[in-house]
């Protein structure tokens, strides 16, 4: 959840893919997990005392509210809460986990494009078995998609990232920008306008975020890879060569390049405090923005009032592509032992209105659940980040529900880290951005092979 989706990319690396090496989708799953071992290391308390327990491990901010509301609700089952790190910590400890086959949780806390790393270690159990379709209207196509294989579902959604643009009003107010660019063409003219007259950079082009870069390829229309883990484990097709994801590397290179966008990392003390100062006139990102920046002091000072949003640019303003920047999801271990019990919490947990209410009234959490979607409450809601704008309604809800879904690969941690490096030289002014898309696609493919993969 929102800082963990940005650092966890070059998290891990070494763990996670020796385990990958063959991608067999067989091996263990069983021993040393389990309700009984772990019952005593509970943050939370256990209301019911003779009912059996689900460790999980997650880490939400408002989780030990969402866990109470859980153990509160239910006689028959109660949850074992933990938090093992944000990210990749916990990340690091559950390969260590699945390599030992033993200490793991009965269910974890994953991104969503971080599932296909563990499905392929035979790390998480297909809820399918265990009534999730009976939740899947709950969700929009694209959800559901990204945490499913074939007919397989390998965890419960619960917060997403639909992309939009927030911006200054108060910088495109000063440089004549009436309506907020609809268009990327629109965007670069704006930039361009604001540099001319002196102004701020427009946006930023930080190479820390590849997951949002890789969003905004598959908008113009790139499909990076194609991968069932179901159906055919060890074949996979890597296109990051194509004319979509060159198109838009040399789009963005080239706002580098001239000066019309930031080079800075992201969520870095300077990449905030550019945002508080009007460093930026925009701020490309997700749903879940609002909440990391408000904690992290935007919004609340000299700048309180000045931000709104505004649908994500685009390439074809006749056919609108949305895109999702991160999400997460509550998954069941091989390792629980009562497997059944472990499906009935991951898709109950954060699923009750009260726990969905405090997390998007706190900005924990962009909800996925429909139910929420739907409701006056959220659509309606004058988020105060904005100015009073009713953003759900306006913006992020709409994109949400015409999110199509992502492919993952199963060596994501790879190829963000691969994505960092080139986004770097772009910045550096090393390479351009198709000659960064034709390094990408020989690396990945190497390293792919190298680790058993065929490459279509």
């Amino acid at each position: 959840m929102k800082k963990s989706r940005l650092v966890v990319a070059a998290a891990a690396v070494g763990g996670i893919l020796t385990a990958l090496v063959g991608c067999s989708p067989g091996g263990g799953g069983g021993g040393g997990g389990g309700s009984v071992e772990h019952a005593t290391n509970c943050t939370n308390k256990i209301v019911v005392k003779d009912a059996p327990t689900v460790t999980v491990w997650a880490w939400y901010p408002n989780m030990a509210k969402v866990v109470d509301n859980f153990n509160n609700s239910h006689k028959d089952v109660q949850a074992c809460w933990r938090n093992a790190g944000a990210g990749g910590p916990e990340y690091d400890k559950f390969q260590t986990a699945v390599s030992a086959n033993k200490g793991a949780p009965d269910v974890v806390m994953l991104e969503a494009d971080h599932l296909t790393n563990f499905e392929i270690q035979n790390a998480l159990v297909d809820i399918s078995k265990y009534g999730a379709d009976k939740i899947k209207g709950n969700f929009s196509a694209g959800a559901w998609k990204d945490v499913s294989a074939g007919s397989a579902v390998y965890a419960a959604p619960i917060d997403g990232g639909p992309m939009a643009m927030i911006y200054r009003t108060d910088i495109f107010k000063k440089y004549g920008i009436t309506t907020p660019p609809k268009t990327w063409d629109e965007y670069a003219a704006d930039a361009a306008k604001v540099k001319a007259a002196g102004g701020p950079l427009f946006g930023d082009l930080g190479a820390n975020v590849p997951a949002a870069m890789m969003a905004l390829e598959i908008q113009k229309g790139a499909q990076p890879f194609v991968y069932d883990y179901s159906a055919k484990p060890k074949d996979i097709s890597i296109k990051l060569d194509d004319q979509a994801s060159k198109d838009v590397l040399d789009y963005w290179a080239n706002l580098s390049q001239k000066g019309l966008v930031g080079k800075q990392d992201q969520f870095t003390t300077d990449y905030i405090a550019g945002v508080v100062n009007g460093k930026y006139a925009t701020y490309i990102s997700a749903a879940w923005a609002p909440g990391y920046l408000t904690g992290a002091g935007v919004g609340k000072g000299s700048d309180k009032g000045k931000f709104a949003t505004a649908p994500l640019p685009q390439w074809d303003p006749a056919n609108p592509v949305s895109v999702n920047w991160g999400g997460s999801a509550l998954a069941v271990t091989t390792q629980a032992n009562d497997k059944a019990l472990a499906a009935k919490v991951a898709m109950g947990l954060y699923a009750d209105d009260a726990s969905l209410t405090d997390g998007w009234k706190t900005q924990t959490i962009f909800p996925l659940n429909q139910n929420v979607l739907k409701s006056s409450d959220f659509t309606n809601a004058q988020i105060e980040f904005f100015g009073g704008q009713t953003a759900n309604k306006d913006v992020y809800v709409p994109a949400e529900n015409a999110y199509k879904g992502f492919i993952y690969p199963p060596f994501t941690v790879y190829y963000y880290a691969q994505l960092q490096n080139q986004l770097t030289a772009i910045n550096g002014g090393k390479i351009g951005g198709a000659a960064a898309a034709t390094a990408l696609q020989a690396q990945i493919v190497k390293y792919a092979q190298s680790q058993g993969f065929n490459v279509k």
